[in-house]
């Protein structure tokens, strides 16, 4: 069985989201013997993301860093376990809540939907997700900078 990153790779979907590890540093950690859940968003996901998104985000690093690990959560947490947790917060590794919906499958913060579910590693699991996921603190509504930007 592979770590998280060579199942990632092997499995053809994620090669924004493996470059987006790759450019962050965060490789060696999820090649790494702790247990994670990853919340991945496949390379349909990020291409949903606004043009150049992608491109700006692998020039801020630490924004980028910051939404990566908003997408893990230690520990491996199979789907069975994920069912069982509508309503609750998970927190992540960068440290902020995420929201786990399961009334009509499950939701990550009322937006993404786990499409599957249950790719064994031998450090973890991952969880392929249909959007990215932005940290409430990144997380801004246009309005909200709007009325910043007028005031």
């Amino acid at each position: 069985m592979q770590d998280i990153v060579d199942t990632a790779v092997a499995t053809g979907c994620f090669k924004k989201l493996v470059a987006a590890v790759t450019a962050a540093s965060l490789t060696q950690t999820l090649k790494g013997p702790m247990p994670f859940t990853v919340f991945a968003p496949s390379d349909e996901a990020f291409a949903k993301l606004p043009e150049g998104t992608v491109e700006a985000l692998l020039k801020d690093i630490p924004k980028l860093k910051s939404i990566l690990t908003y997408h893990i959560v230690v520990g491996k947490v199979l789907a069975s376990a994920v069912m069982t947790m509508d309503g609750k917060d998970a927190t992540s590794v960068q440290g902020e809540k995420i929201r786990i919906s399961t009334g009509n499958g499950v939701k990550l913060n009322g937006k993404s939907t786990v499409s599957k579910t249950d790719i064994l590693c031998s450090n973890g699991v991952i969880h392929i997700i249909d959007s990215v996921i932005m940290p409430p603190s990144l997380d801004k509504p246009a309005s909200k900078e709007l009325e910043a930007a007028c005031s």
